[in-house]
């Protein structure tokens, strides 16, 4: 890992959860539009940037050697595409502590990237709300603009149509990975859908900001690829079973296009239990107790809040 001086830079990348997803069509361009409540974790990757020099980055932690650090990396991605954006950027060395399971349906990529473009931002004076920043995670990766701010709120289209930050209820949480990879293409391709064809009309209803209300508006709203990726990854219904039997469980879904699901509970007394429970039981799964809400990142990331369109 590169040394870091004293003006490096550190931000949190917290994890993305889809708390719910419907998956509203196909687009003709072979996309699919979604809408979907996202919130954040207060777990995640921690990037660094040291500023200066030509544009690296090197990978440590847990889930390292999954990533690798080829060219491919969504942070990399980040910093050449804001670099064609803004003339003169200046770039330099990232480090990544990379904590959360890879090709996991918790927009680890996205958040990495995410963080990038605000520690880019913030190394050289690009304002919070400039233009550029938007249109740079949104060219790098479809969930990475919701990333961006890492605010709990609904985004449609293919990610990139931002609704208003919500205020939610904090939501303890676990989260189970059981290392098994699924490919977000092969999920939706299980749905079955032609070019242009509809699926569901949008969700008009206002997100509930009271506890019990918004654990009943959830309950009504699944994530609609659950099935399809279960019938590719079938471990994901015993995940599923397994959560709903913990005691004080509300709630039990898989997150994204899989393979990370999640169940909710009152308590971060009981999301705790919960954790020790099934890393006993599971000492081949990824878990971890959270809340969650909007995910820990810098005073910065908070002036992104405000809703953008699409491109």
């Amino acid at each position: 890992m590169a040394r870091q001086d004293a003006h490096a830079r550190v931000e949190q990348a917290p994890a993305k959860i889809n708390l719910t997803l419907r998956v509203l069509g196909a687009r003709a361009d072979t996309y699919h539009e979604i809408e979907s409540l996202v919130a954040f974790a207060d777990i995640g990757d921690r990037l660094t940037l040291e500023p200066g020099g030509a544009l690296a980055l090197d990978v440590q932690g847990p889930n390292a050697s999954a990533l690798g650090a080829g060219g491919d990396n969504l942070v990399l991605k980040a910093a050449q595409v804001l670099a064609g954006q803004v003339a003169g950027l200046a770039l330099g060395r990232f480090a990544l502590d990379k904590r959360l399971p890879v090709a996991s349906g918790l927009g680890g990529g996205s958040a990495d990237a995410a963080a990038a473009l605000r520690l880019l931002a913030h190394a050289n004076g690009v304002a919070p709300d400039d233009p550029r920043l938007f249109a740079a995670a949104r060219a790098t990766g479809a969930d990475v603009p919701v990333c961006l701010a890492a605010r709990p709120r609904i985004m449609r289209g293919i990610g990139e149509i931002l609704g208003a930050p919500l205020d939610l209820p904090p939501l303890p949480a676990v989260l189970v990975n059981p290392g098994a990879p699924v490919a977000t293409k092969e999920v939706f391709a299980r749905l079955g859908l032609k070019p242009g064809e509809t699926r569901a009309d949008p969700d008009r209803a206002i997100v509930p900001a009271g506890r019990e209300a918004l654990l009943a508006y959830l309950a009504d709203r699944p994530n609609d690829l659950e099935a399809p990726a279960t019938a590719l990854a079938p471990i994901i219904a015993n995940v599923l079973a397994s959560l709903r039997a913990l005691p004080e469980c509300r709630l039990a879904r898989m997150s994204g296009s899989g393979a990370t699901c999640f169940a909710l509970f009152d308590s971060a007394t009981a999301s705790a239990a919960a954790e020790r429970h099934l890393r006993q039981a599971q000492p081949g799964w990824w878990v971890a107790a959270t809340t969650l809400g909007s995910g820990r990142v810098s005073s910065q990331a908070r002036a992104l809040a405000a809703p953008s369109g699409g491109p």
